[in-house]
């Protein structure tokens, strides 16, 4: 499969990011672009969607700086920069399992600077 870059465009900041071999991803990838509100929770931006995926079998409920998640209650995207309110020490916990269907490059702790409201931009590289 052919890697598939996204762009990330929040408040002021701009990054890439790389969409995983995931159903998940591949639904995420479709939906391009997404233009949603951004939440905010501890150092977590996440927004809604409108793609429908369901949990896969390796979500999960640790995950590492810089992975983007789908998050299917809600159903929303998050973005994760660092510790969350359900964090225990260093590490990075969504509310609940996320399926894991991307990786920021760089250094994704630039999006602490994004407020709740200001609009995420996400689209195709």
């Amino acid at each position: 499969m052919q890697e598939r870059r996204i762009s990330i465009a929040a408040s002021d900041q701009r990054l890439t990011a790389v969409l995983g071999d995931t159903a998940t991803a591949d639904a995420v990838w479709s939906a391009l672009p997404i233009e949603a509100p951004a939440n905010t929770w501890g150092d977590e931006i996440y927004f809604d969607t409108s793609v429908q995926a369901e949990e896969e079998s390796d979500s999960r409920e640790v995950v590492d700086l810089g992975d983007i998640g789908y998050w299917p209650p809600g159903p929303s995207l998050c973005l994760f920069f660092g510790p969350t309110p359900m964090s225990r020490g260093d590490e990075i916990r969504p509310a609940s399992a996320v399926n894991v269907i991307g990786k920021i490059d760089g250094d994704p702790t630039v999006l602490k600077r994004v407020r709740a409201g200001e609009r995420v931009v996400i689209e195709r590289a």
